[in-house]
């Protein structure tokens, strides 16, 4: 395997897994029929905002939802949405729980500090359908996004986050081919960077990642976990792209660090 700069190989996650070109398709049709089985209980496209990808779907329990799981979706910033991971709302809803997916706009048109923004405008829309406590999660950029949502100036509702697999220092980024998408400068880095900014008060934390994953993204769990003195997760066994699988199972090690006790 070819890459341009170390930095390059240290992020890239696809090319170490073996078969990771089929996850796409197999993600697409589980979020399909996810969405199919929910019926009336999905309510899809939700505005947030008036951009084009500010829209959230919402699913719902078959009862009263104890409260609000918010998931935000990966891709680097740059690629995919909210429909390809419509079934990881599966474990929530199955304990009881409603949950929404956001999309967001993505680079380069948006910057990261937009679409900080912007999420935060999502799980403010999403919390005000949904009564009780809210939890925000997400995977890779999106755990990036939902460590950011435990920050001083994320939603006041937010008593949990739990990042999975975050970009948590965005300074190294800025060595590889997408900073040429990207465009990060060191004030957004700095601005931008959950483990350079402290947890608020009175949020819980605890920080997800696969034990088989790249170790730039186990150096990034591990360094936002020290600089948050929280706990951190290694999922033995799990890949960047199968560590997320957990979300479909409502009693899975991760839905319960997600939503026991609340």
């Amino acid at each position: 395997m070819d890459f341009k700069s170390a930095a390059d190989r240290a992020y890239a996650n696809g090319a170490f897994i073996p078969g990771g070109d089929a996850f796409p398709a197999r993600w697409s049709q589980e979020a399909a029929s996810f969405v199919a089985a929910q019926g009336a209980r999905a309510r899809l496209g939700l505005p947030y905002g008036t951009g084009a990808r500010q829209r959230f779907d919402l699913f719902l329990p078959e009862t009263a939802p104890k409260g609000l799981l918010v998931f935000v979706h990966g891709g680097y910033w740059l690629a995919t949405g909210r429909e390809l991971w419509s079934h990881l709302a599966a474990g929530a809803v199955a304990r009881g729980w409603a949950c929404a997916l956001p999309s967001y706009t993505l680079a380069p048109e948006a910057r990261i500090t937009t679409m900080t923004g912007e999420i935060r405008a999502a799980v403010g829309a999403a919390s005000a359908l949904v009564p009780g406590p809210l939890v925000v999660t997400g995977h890779s950029a999106g755990g990036h996004l939902a460590a950011r949502m435990g920050c001083a100036d994320g939603p006041a509702e937010v008593v949990r986050v739990v990042p999975v697999s975050p970009l948590a220092d965005l300074a190294p980024l800025m060595e590889t081919e997408m900073q040429a998408t990207l465009h990060l400068d060191a004030a957004e880095c700095a601005a931008e960077s959950p483990a350079r900014l402290a947890l608020r008060a009175g949020v819980q934390a605890h920080v997800w990642v696969g034990g088989q994953e790249r170790p730039a993204f186990l150096w990034q769990a591990r360094t936002l976990s020290e600089e948050w003195s929280c706990p951190w997760t290694v999922a033995a066994g799990r890949h960047h792209f199968d560590v997320i699988d957990d979300f479909t199972d409502a009693h899975s090690p991760l839905m319960d660090t997600c939503l026991t006790g609340l």
